[in-house]
């Protein structure tokens, strides 16, 4: 038989927002429970360098997120380590099941479910995926030592992946459909004056070539955006950062989204369109998309679960 969990508010992911929720709703003596999820910590775990938090000058992504789980943990926040593969939000207590077998019901759900990568679609590229193609750099740098590689994208994550990979790649060469960056402006300075990063400016991947046996990346065709014409690229590597796409699967047939995918929340809320409800940080998100945003609308979602309850009460 199954195991039942209950708890006042079931906290569903593990980034920024979920922790701090963690924290937050534990000093209400709300004694919740987090499940993890297929990637703890988020995307902060294959982050290294983070400038951008407060009161660290520099952190690595993995070490504050280890922070962050810790300080929940502190505060009497249980962690568990399941994945949630369905939700049931139409009746109270709302009710999730785990991919262990469990049962968890809540009187009240804080959703943190984050974003994942998005990828082109191309079917060269899901052919290479895991034998040269990938959409972390972090966790696949290391392997193109010495190579040349090449990266998708225009934004904060392909510029901070490029500079990421020049630790370990011999040139980098950066494919944008543009003809400017969108990445913040200190990265984009850092990207345009770095000598082993080169711009290839409005073009697009058409396609990943390499070997069958063994499977394996040896280049990138790409097709500049208005004459068409066909540029090829060596690279033993293919790294893909165009952004990401909020993880909605559990709710999105049930709670209201927007903007590709994102949950809906009321004005200055974390509040969704079912009472009992939150959401916080990347899966509502469209707009900033920082640790620091996210972790202070865990804050909210906690804040606001703790008075929808007492209202309830």
């Amino acid at each position: 038989m199954s195991e039942t969990r209950h708890s006042k508010v079931l906290i569903i992911g593990s980034g920024p927002a979920g922790y701090t929720a963690g924290v937050y709703a534990s000093r209400a003596m709300l004694e919740p429970l987090l499940v993890q999820g297929i990637e703890p910590g988020g995307q902060l775990t294959t982050t290294t360098e983070v400038e951008n938090w407060p009161g660290n000058t520099e952190i690595q992504g993995p070490d504050l997120m280890v922070n962050m789980q810790a300080h929940a943990s502190a505060m009497g926040c249980e962690i568990v380590g399941d994945v949630i593969t369905s939700l049931k939000l139409d009746s109270r207590p709302f009710t999730a099941k785990g991919d262990s077998g469990a049962t968890y019901t809540a009187d009240a759900v804080i959703l943190a479910t984050g974003a994942r990568a998005k990828w082109l679609g191309l079917p060269s590229e899901e052919k290479f995926k895991g034998f040269g193609v990938s959409a972390c750099a972090t966790c696949d740098g290391f392997f193109y030592r010495g190579q040349e590689i090449v990266v998708i994208g225009g934004g904060n994550t392909a510029v901070e992946e490029a500079l990421f990979l020049t630790k370990f790649a011999s040139k980098v060469t950066l494919i944008h459909r543009r003809d400017t960056l969108r990445a913040e402006k200190i990265l984009q300075h850092r990207l345009l004056n770095h000598p082993k990063i080169v711009p290839l400016w409005n073009h697009a991947l058409d396609e990943v070539i390499g070997t069958d046996s063994p499977l394996g990346v040896e280049g990138v065709r790409a097709k500049h955006i208005e004459t068409g014409k066909i540029t090829e690229i060596a690279a033993k590597g293919v790294f893909v950062a165009i952004g990401h796409a909020p993880a909605n699967e559990l709710v999105k047939d049930t709670l209201e989204t927007h903007m590709g995918g994102y949950v809906v929340t009321k004005p200055d809320s974390t509040a969704t369109s079912i009472p009992g409800v939150f959401a916080a940080g990347d899966l509502t998100d469209h707009v900033f998309r920082q640790a620091v945003t996210s972790a202070g609308m865990g804050c909210m979602a906690a804040l606001e679960a703790e008075r929808w309850l007492a209202e309830q009460d």
